[in-house]
């Protein structure tokens, strides 16, 4: 059974600090690029971050650049997002997605979210 499973949400003050892990199962994660998605109350999910099956090449979404990293640990099969220097917009629902694009398959996984709420 194929599982991503995030954690490390909370409430934060603005100017504070959370990790966000993601842990895979269920799949061969370092066949995997994995992501982060946002999803802001009445909003549309938001683009956050990403990073590429080894680790060498990340990505991040303008508004969250210089203060979020994407890093993944392909032994532990889990990906994080470390987010620093939060701020009230960040405030979401965190979901990771896996995705794989092969020449003849393709497969897209996601997490059920972690809520991540930034405020004084």
């Amino acid at each position: 059974e194929v599982q991503l499973v995030e954690s490390g949400g909370g409430l934060v003050q603005p100017g504070g600090s959370l990790r966000l892990s993601c842990a895979a199962s269920g799949f061969t994660f370092s066949n995997y690029a994995m992501s982060w998605v946002r999803q802001a109350p009445g909003k549309g999910p938001e683009w956050v971050s990403a990073i590429t099956t080894g680790g060498g090449s990340t990505t991040y979404a303008d508004s969250v650049k210089g203060r979020f990293t994407i890093s993944r640990d392909n032994a532990k099969n889990t990906v994080y997002l470390q987010m620093n220097s939060l701020k009230p917009e960040d405030t979401a629902i965190y979901y990771c997605n896996a995705k794989f694009r092969g020449p003849f398959s393709s497969n897209d996984y996601w997490g059920q979210g972690t809520q991540v709420i930034v405020s004084a």
